[in-house]
């Protein structure tokens, strides 16, 4: 819910004359944290705990989400990121560390990821959704006391946790971050890692960014812009349970490469209407969250994929890679779309989304061709 309430904070912020070209940085306050604490948060868990590790993540998010709302500069704004995108690292590592210990077969841990991603996509669904009701009442100046509840749910979440009994990995002594990560590189690592950039980098085009395009672009207001963009998310939580339940059934790259060819078709659906019939079509509305239904299971099936060939004792400094490179990934994208909004080039945006997802289907028949190969 925090990490995906950029758009929100976009959406605001720019009505309070705050440039997009500073909105456009303000993703990489997030980001470039979470690429940097990564690396060397592998260590920490290893000595303090998955668990514990855990537990201070969110509470640290629950702390921040508490003084917020108390806040008024922009400056805040940075700081507030910068330590939400350090605890997502931590967490996301503990996570991901928690899934390959207890699961080894590929298909296996496709379908618990799908799972585990699916109920990321529930948290952006409910903050766009109670956001937007927030917006669009008579209270909406008060918007940012909405991340008071993420702050209570964060304490519901310590509470639920700290009563579960977990299987913790063998402590390990503090090792040399950098010259274990030069072990694992490869040119197979090095296609994977470009994908994950590319995968993290279209989803951040919708994520942060689709509530700005359709208020500046389709005309309509903040709470439907909101609501609209939570289908998005809903679609993408739908996309994630059906792979969940079905992977099994299937090859991971094949199934990979149809939602892929799925996108692509979708997009070029969305073009055709834009420039052929007319470029602020309502119909958009309807069109761009349906990319969620294809677009959400990419990231967890290429994941768990390279996740399974990798040893149990390297699954949180591989995460940390993956950590690393989608933070990339997403702070790249941001930057790019604030320069395609800042500029009113909006007209382009479905373009400049088909263009990286082209990039990503070449990428990606170059990773699957060699997927066979072991790390």
């Amino acid at each position: 819910m925090v990490l995906n309430c950029m758009g929100i904070v976009i959406l605001q912020l720019s009505e309070a004359k705050i440039t997009y070209d500073k909105l456009g940085f303000l993703e990489s306050f997030k980001d470039i944290p979470i690429a940097f604490i990564s690396l060397f948060a592998v260590n920490f868990i290893s000595k303090t705990g998955t668990k514990k590790s855990l537990i201070l993540a969110l509470t640290i998010v629950g702390i921040c989400s508490l003084i917020l709302p108390f806040v008024e500069v922009f400056w805040f704004y940075k700081v507030w990121f910068a330590i939400i995108g350090t605890c997502f690292a931590l967490g996301k590592i503990c996570v991901f560390g928690m899934i390959r210990n207890n699961i080894s077969d590929e298909k296996s841990l496709a379908k618990t990821m799908n799972s585990v991603e699916a109920s990321f996509m529930i948290g952006i669904f409910v903050v766009n959704i109670g956001f937007g009701w927030l917006i669009s009442s008579r209270f909406s100046e008060f918007w940012k006391f909405g991340f008071l509840s993420i702050s209570v749910l964060s304490g519901i979440a310590i509470f639920l946790f700290s009563r579960l009994k977990i299987s913790e990995p063998a402590k390990t002594e503090q090792k040399n971050v950098f010259r274990e990560v030069s072990s694992l590189i490869n040119p197979l690592l090095i296609t994977f890692l470009a994908v994950i950039f590319f995968i993290v980098f279209i989803e951040q085009s919708f994520n942060s960014w689709l509530p700005s395009f359709y208020k500046n672009h389709l005309k309509v207001n903040s709470f439907f812009a909101l609501q609209a963009s939570s289908f998005l998310a809903l679609f993408s939580y739908i996309g994630r349970t059906i792979t969940a339940n079905v992977i099994q059934r299937f090859s991971l790259s094949k199934y990979y490469i149809l939602c892929l060819s799925l996108i692509v078709l979708v997009l070029i659906v969305i073009i055709g209407i834009q420039f052929a019939d007319a470029d602020d079509s309502r119909t958009l509305l309807f069109l761009f969250p349906i990319i969620g239904l294809f677009l959400s299971p990419l990231y967890p099936v290429v994941n768990s994929k390279m996740i399974a060939s990798i040893d149990k004792a390297k699954a949180n400094l591989f995460t940390s890679l993956i950590v690393i490179f989608s933070s990339l990934g997403s702070s790249v994208s941001s930057i790019v779309m604030a320069l395609l909004f800042g500029n009113q080039l909006l007209n382009f945006y479905s373009v400049y989304i088909l263009f990286a997802v082209s990039v990503l289907f070449i990428i990606s028949l170059i990773y699957f061709r060699f997927a066979d190969q072991k790390i």
